[in-house]
């Protein structure tokens, strides 16, 4: 039995809350059972200067955890006067994952800005951040949509992340950090709505996994994203 009594294939509460910032274009936080993470999207009508007279638009996002996020106090990293590799490769994994499902020529020369905090960290930060990114950024394009700015949301699919493991020998979806911090393996994917890989990170901790092993873990990813969609449409009151 899992720590808090789950089925091997079953995810954590999760809830998403879109609306909670009232200044930002677009937000949402998400719960993924104990971790916690704000999601906030911002519209700027420029790209970064390489991009210039591209004609398209470009998202990228920051991720950063406050100091009490976890069980002790951790120094923020602007105190440190630098990022963490962590953050960098975080950070530049959501930014990723919202491009891969984003028609970025019909944007047109805007950027998004997603910030992603880390409120309380309890496992996944990363696959939660990813889950309410896009739910903020949809909500972002549904007010440029408003506002006649854009005449369609330019979002060609849902896409949301999960954490898969192999624990005490069981492959298990949705780690928490308990069953994250002794996973022999644990692999995270990123996956749209329709089923296609954005990107899997996968690591044995303690001994290699097999094929099979992994192919068991794509399965559990499948169906928690799947689900995760569902919750994604839901909080977006769209089908």
């Amino acid at each position: 039995m899992r720590p808090h009594g789950r089925r091997p294939d079953e995810l954590r509460p999760i809830a998403l809350e879109t609306g909670f910032n009232k200044y930002a274009e677009g937000s949402c936080r998400v719960h993924f059972g104990d971790t916690h993470v704000a999601c906030m999207a911002t519209v700027e009508q420029r790209v970064p200067a390489w991009m210039r007279g591209t004609g398209r638009g470009w998202i990228t996002a920051e991720y950063g955890m406050l100091p009490r996020a976890t069980n002790t106090r951790t120094e923020r990293e602007a105190a440190r006067g630098r990022q963490s590799g962590r953050t960098q490769e975080i950070q530049r994994l959501i930014g990723r994952s919202l491009r891969a499902v984003t028609d970025l020529e019909v944007m047109g020369e805007m950027q998004i800005r997603v910030d992603c905090d880390v409120l309380q960290a309890d496992g996944g930060t990363r696959t939660a951040a990813i889950t309410g990114a896009f739910v903020a950024v949809h909500v972002a394009f549904e007010r440029l949509v408003s506002l006649g700015i854009l005449e369609a949301v330019p979002l060609i699919d849902p896409v949301a992340a999960v954490s898969c493991g192999v624990v005490r020998g069981a492959p298990l979806l949705d780690l928490d950090y308990e069953e994250d911090s002794t996973a022999e393996s644990d692999t995270n994917f990123v996956l749209t709505g329709s089923g296609g890989i954005v990107e899997v990170q996968g690591t044995a901790e303690e001994r290699p996994f097999t094929e099979s092993q992994f192919l068991e873990l794509l399965g559990l990813a499948k169906k928690g994203i799947g689900e995760l969609v569902a919750f994604q449409k839901g909080a977006l009151g769209i089908e």
